[in-house]
């Protein structure tokens, strides 16, 4: 017989080990991979390397893709520790994209100084308000999360592509030759571009020094604050949550405002340091939303975690576009990805829990009869 225990006490050895021998597995299961895909695995590491970190513009890229899916990790991170699942975070991010770009076209004539953290504002707040109707009904009506929030992802996407392509929105640009022929959005002001940190050849984007700074305060808010202690209680229980005097509906409404203003903040990013525009289809094929839950995932919900996570998914997808071609498909890279998501989670399955088969569980099953009969 097999009986699958919870781990009261995990060892701090065992919970910096597992995540490494987990990616270790990973990069054994994903070598085999390539070699049945007709791959050398050495070599394509070092391609993967190279075009991640050290060719002409490759730790830059690798940044830009890397600073959406810090915001969005974070998104899910935060929720997904307090068991509420918000798989919403597409959508909070397409709303936050809209939010961000229409106060960067109204204010266009601001200085950039106020216009940019105007922008974050707009975003924030249009994501943490689409956040809140899942969490609405979940706090009140005790409806499943997972399916509203997810449901309103296509909602959202609906919105931004009717903005743009079937209607005659402030978005959209109704001036140029271009937008005659082809819809699409109006260029923000120079003004509205954030500014990146340069150093030398490599830019880093404002968005993820604004993302690491978030993920420092995320964790203090978990570990050193009365919301962050609550929100600990009601990830192990609802019920002793309840029973403990927390009003756990208002947790809930804070919870998922938080999360949906942090992918709301994922989507003023993509416009302020990258897009420029409101773009849905480049938005809605990026799936930011969807990845960033992998990198939660990864990270075991812990927000400093999620930046090295970040950083790492951000590099695969880098790397992806960089070596694909006749022979490296773009699914290679979404096969290593997911390799290393099921080895990774698997790991922190063994360091929660643990197997007791046969002889293992008569002394204890004994002491629990002998318990019963006194």
């Amino acid at each position: 017989m097999i009986a699958i225990e919870r781990t009261l006490d995990t060892p701090r050895w065992q919970r910096v080990a597992l995540p490494f021998a987990s990616l270790l597995l990973a990069a054994i299961i994903s070598g085999l991979v390539l070699v049945l895909s007709g791959h050398n695995p050495i070599t394509t590491y070092e391609q993967i390397y190279t075009a991640s970190f050290t060719s002409a513009g490759a730790l830059t890229s690798t940044f830009v893709y890397a600073t959406p899916l810090l915001f969005t990790g974070l998104a899910a991170a935060i929720a997904f520790r307090m068991r509420i699942w918000n798989i919403g975070g597409e959508g909070q991010l397409y709303m936050g994209a809209i939010g961000a770009s229409g106060i960067g076209l109204l204010l266009g004539s601001w200085p950039t100084p106020l216009l940019i953290p105007a922008m974050m504002a707009g975003g924030i707040v249009a994501g943490a308000l689409w956040a809140l109707v899942p969490g609405l009904l979940r706090a009140y009506l005790q409806t499943n999360e997972i399916l509203v929030s997810l449901m309103l992802n296509y909602v959202a996407g609906l919105v931004m592509y009717f903005l743009i392509y079937d209607s005659k929105s402030y978005w959209r640009d109704l001036t140029s030759p271009t937008a005659l022929v082809f819809p699409t959005g109006k260029t923000l002001s120079a003004a509205a571009t954030w500014p990146g940190l340069t150093i030398g050849s490599f830019t880093l984007p404002l968005g993820f020094v604004a993302g690491v700074v978030l993920a420092v305060l995320l964790l203090a808010l978990v570990r050193s604050t009365r919301f962050g202690f609550e929100m600990r209680v009601m990830g192990d229980s609802t019920s002793a949550a309840t029973y403990a005097g927390m009003r756990t509906r208002r947790i809930i409404l804070a919870v998922m405002a938080v999360s949906g203003a942090l992918a709301g903040l994922a989507g003023a990013s993509q416009i302020g340091d990258f897009g420029h525009v409101l773009d849905p289809r480049g938005l809605e094929q990026a799936q930011y939303g969807y990845t960033g839950i992998v990198v939660a995932a990864l990270a075991m919900y812990n927000p400093l975690a999620v930046v090295v996570v970040a950083i790492l998914i951000g590099a695969l997808t880098n790397a992806g576009f960089a070596l694909q071609g006749p022979g490296f498909p773009p699914g290679l890279v979404g096969t290593m990805e997911g390799i290393i998501l099921f080895s990774v989670l698997g790991g922190e399955i063994l360091g929660r829990y643990r197997i007791r088969i046969g002889s293992q569980l008569r002394p204890q099953r004994a002491e629990a009869e002998a318990d019963a009969a006194r």
